[in-house]
């Protein structure tokens, strides 16, 4: 017997489900274009983070400051030139390593201005600007630990923070295969970090800069040490909507021309190198020669 055909109206319904999947991606195509929706609106949503300290966090009066926020500034300044736009008015939208790519790929968040890394699985999703810092993967632990390197983790229960990559690398370094180890999740880097000072967890697996940002905002900076072999080298960037080249032509003419300029080091220094609000602690991280070879030849490929 024959398969009855497809009423008119189960069509219609059938093509009306299509139509409102194929919406909204036709509506984000849309909005890639970031000139025309800040133009259009005069405004401009920076994404930033609670605790990643030097590179994005909150001072004493809550407002988000630090190294890739002054960079995202001066983005909104040729952005403001080349719009023709006497002001725009800065939103700020807080974000985690969980939450942080949907609200760039959704709209909410223009440009983040935090500490994440430049992946080629990510640009599948995303884009960067060309790296603004690039670290190693390390851990921090107690200063009586006994932990010194990936081995001494056999066991022990180790903290990172949710949405990041530390758990994948420690897992995928040679010595860390054959470790039985317990992952516990942090919500953010301080977080994380309160999970080794209260005991809960051994280690803090991160990018050791952050680590360095914790470390000095630590009751007591002297209780903990940052060690063992690096993971892998990583290289960190501002993250936008991917398919938007001129936003990505202007980014990265401004992040290359502050490296060319001589600018970006002595924002770096600024920023940890020296006191920074709101307790005026000093990172006291030098430029590592990862990063010069960034500023020299910037890049955006992503690891």
């Amino acid at each position: 017997m024959p398969k009855p055909r497809p009423s008119f109206s189960s069509l219609a319904a059938a093509l009306a489900v299509a139509f409102a999947v194929l919406l909204p991606h036709a509506a984000l195509a849309q909005d890639s274009d970031t000139l025309a929706k800040i133009k259009a609106s005069g405004a401009i949503t920076f994404g930033y983070r609670e605790s990643s300290f030097g590179f994005s966090y909150l001072d004493a009066n809550l407002k988000p400051i630090g190294y890739s926020i002054e960079i995202c500034n001066r983005i909104v300044e040729a952005v403001k030139s080349e719009l023709k736009l006497p002001a725009i008015d800065i939103k700020y939208q807080a974000v985690t390593s969980a939450n942080r790519i949907p609200l760039v790929q959704n709209g909410t968040v223009d440009i983040e201005c935090g500490s994440t890394t430049n992946l080629v699985d990510r640009q599948k999703q995303v884009a960067f600007s060309p790296d603004i810092f690039r670290y190693n993967v390390r851990m921090l632990v107690k200063a009586d630990s006994g932990i010194k390197t990936i081995a001494d983790l056999q066991g022990k229960t180790v903290a990172t923070t949710t949405g990041t990559t530390s758990f994948r690398l420690l897992r995928e370094a040679d010595r860390g295969r054959s470790l039985d180890v317990t992952n516990l999740a942090g919500k953010d880097h301080s977080d994380s970090f309160l999970l080794v000072e209260s005991g809960r967890a051994q280690a803090f697996v991160l990018d050791d800069i952050l680590l360095a940002g914790q470390l000095a905002n630590a009751r007591n900076p002297k209780d903990f040490v940052i060690t063992g072999e690096s993971l892998r080298t990583e290289n960190q960037s501002l993250m936008f909507r991917k398919d938007d080249p001129a936003f990505k032509a202007l980014v990265d003419r401004v992040v290359s021309g502050m490296m060319k300029s001589g600018e970006m080091e002595k924002l770096y220094a600024k920023w940890f190198m020296s006191p920074i609000p709101p307790k005026g602690i000093n990172i006291n991280y030098p430029l590592n020669a990862e990063t010069k070879d960034a500023f020299a030849n910037p890049s955006s490929k992503g690891i």
